[in-house]
């Protein structure tokens, strides 16, 4: 079962807009059924323009589901966000995993222990040339899954351990649209 954990910025999250985001997350619950009750953390901002974002963020153990919508309505804007979290998993669902099905895999486990999966640091001082860093435990995972990663996270790179050559490899998205592997001598 999906645990939710909703938190507004600029904006007082009233019992109608979490029964909201409540009853729209579970229905996520059909796609965690043998999992370790993962973490859906929602943050629902409002702006001075009167435009609210909600962002999702869902990490699990080979897998961060995260899907963010702006839209001057609130309810849209969620309902936007579930739809992508939907399209997301039933695309990691049916394109990855049954590519990537070996003869002993039955099923690969989309949770896992997710509070600190991703260890973030804002640094305070402007004069340093680092301004944010961040730690993360490197995954072992194909380099198509990697990229399906990649583009789930909205990032231009990733980073991850390939289990082909067993080494710390990088998938990034290049100029022309297409993708690169960056593979490491160890």
């Amino acid at each position: 079962m999906l645990k939710i954990n909703v938190r507004g910025e600029n904006i007082e999250v009233t019992d109608a807009i979490r029964d909201y985001v409540n009853k729209k997350l579970n229905n996520l619950n059909k796609y965690f059924k043998d999992t370790d009750k993962p973490i859906a953390h929602v943050n629902l901002k409002v702006y001075n323009d009167k435009t609210a974002k909600v962002e999702v963020t869902i990490p699990m153990v080979h897998l961060i589901l995260r899907a963010e919508k702006n839209d001057p309505d609130m309810y849209k804007a969620i309902d936007d966000v579930f739809e992508k979290l939907e399209r997301q998993i039933r695309k990691y669902k049916t394109r990855i995993l049954k590519s990537n099905r070996g003869p002993g895999i039955k099923k690969i486990d989309l949770s896992g222990p997710n509070d600190s999966n991703l260890d973030e640091t804002i640094n305070e001082s402007d004069d340093e040339q680092i301004v944010r860093t961040k730690r993360v435990s490197l995954k072992p995972m194909a380099a198509q899954e990697a990229v399906l990663q990649m583009d789930m996270l909205g990032h231009n790179f990733f980073v991850f351990e390939d289990t082909e050559t067993n080494g710390t490899s990088i998938v990034y998205k290049r100029r022309d649209g297409r993708y690169g592997l960056i593979e490491t001598d160890e």
